[in-house]
């Protein structure tokens, strides 16, 4: 199912279930209620459980967009990095320059074609990725420098190498969902609690209390899509892209 499908389908879901539960509780409320008799202490409670709640959404929203740009950028670092040692191998024997760059776009290759799917929709890297990985860092490591200019080339190499090996590993280590459980449970009990305490305003069946109270609802339903959305930064809606490795090196796309 689409990701615009479940976001629509979950907002229609919270309004209908506010608009019932209102009309149902009016229809079943004494005749001689009054609605503008709703005691202080709940206009307060109501009013700091909405701050409260408003702040944890805040923290949820901005530490999954974190974590999604955290991820971006170990796609990004780790491209450039496998662009700065195919680029400076250029200094060394044509024979140990044409094989460490085959192993740099057989890598690259395999992210962009294989892995990228396999992150997706398994939320892994694959074995042959790290296959070619070692390959390539021991064809990097295990070159004998034949004279002082290959030697001063020698040591940047291996920290592009270095480098390259710990996004991959960030890049790893960042697939699947960020947000634990129990704060999942926290954020959907605070959505309860705080639509319920709509319904202790004792809010009436007009059109206009109707609205703005299943807009509220919808806001939440919203707001916790988005949270769900950016939780797995690989995986769903907006997600982090192979667009750095596509665009350093344009010679594999397609």
């Amino acid at each position: 199912m689409p990701d615009w499908l479940v976001l629509t389908l979950a907002m229609l879901a919270a309004c209908v279930v506010v608009v019932v539960i209102t009309v149902v509780r009016h229809k079943a409320a004494p005749e001689d209620e009054d609605p503008s008799e709703t005691p202080d202490v709940i206009e307060y409670m109501t009013m700091w459980i909405g701050v409260v709640y408003a702040i944890v959404l805040g923290l949820a929203i901005a530490g999954v967009w974190e974590g999604r740009s955290a991820a971006q950028d170990h796609v990004q670092t780790e491209a450039v990095a496998l662009h700065e040692i195919s680029e400076r191998v250029r200094v060394y024997p044509p024979d140990v320059r044409d094989r460490i760059r085959e192993d740099v776009n057989a890598y690259v290759g395999q992210v962009v074609d294989i892995e990228w799917k396999t992150m997706a929709d398994q939320a892994r890297t694959t074995a042959r990725g790290d296959e070619l990985f070692d390959r390539l860092r021991h064809d990097v490591t295990d070159y004998q420098p034949g004279n002082d200019f290959e030697a001063q080339a020698y040591q940047p190499l291996l920290d592009q190498v270095t480098t390259a090996a710990q996004a991959r590993s960030a890049r790893t280590d960042s697939l699947g969902a960020t947000m634990p459980g129990v704060v999942w449970f926290g954020l959907l009990s605070g959505a309860v609690i705080t639509i319920g305490m709509v319904f202790a305003l004792q809010i009436r069946r007009t059109a206009r209390e109707l609205v703005l109270a299943g807009l509220f609802s919808a806001l939440i339903a919203f707001l916790l899509f988005l949270i769900w959305d950016f939780d797995a930064p690989y995986s769903r809606g907006i997600t982090a892209s192979a667009a750095p490795f596509v665009n350093l090196f344009p010679h594999l796309n397609g």
